[in-house]
């Protein structure tokens, strides 16, 4: 499975398997801050993820003590997040992921801190992790 940012600078392997999109299908505060919504994320084993950045674009910011989420500095793409509790595990954006994926949407996270505008998807939900 590859993936990309959206200017193609910091791109992306993963040569072992996928999560489905559930550990992360997240509404919490700061996911929304990264991504102007939620962050709908697949994950890897972290050695099974091979990162190209030539240009030294991706950029790590930790707002906290329980997660870091990467982006593209040029042209802004949330590519990744990690959390404290899961040092082994990367979080990819699902969207930077190249179709097919054959991966599906099982949960959302977070969802008693999701914005007011959101329509509730039909998957199961956890007000909190």
């Amino acid at each position: 499975m590859r993936g990309r940012c959206l200017c193609g600078a910091v791109a992306y392997e993963v040569r072992g398997p996928l999560r489905d999109v559930i550990d992360c299908h997240c509404h919490c505060h700061r996911c929304r801050r990264f991504t102007g919504h939620y962050l709908p994320a697949t994950s890897a084993a972290s050695e099974d993820v091979r990162i190209a950045d030539a240009e030294g674009l991706l950029t790590w910011y930790f707002p906290d003590e329980e997660a870091g989420y990467g982006f593209c500095r040029r042209c802004g793409s949330s590519l990744f997040w990690r959390a404290e509790g899961h040092p082994g595990r990367l979080s990819i954006a699902a969207g930077t992921l190249d179709p097919p994926t054959g991966l599906r949407t099982a949960e959302a996270w977070w969802v008693g801190e999701a914005s007011d505008y959101h329509v509730r998807p039909d998957v199961p939900e956890r007000d909190r992790e």
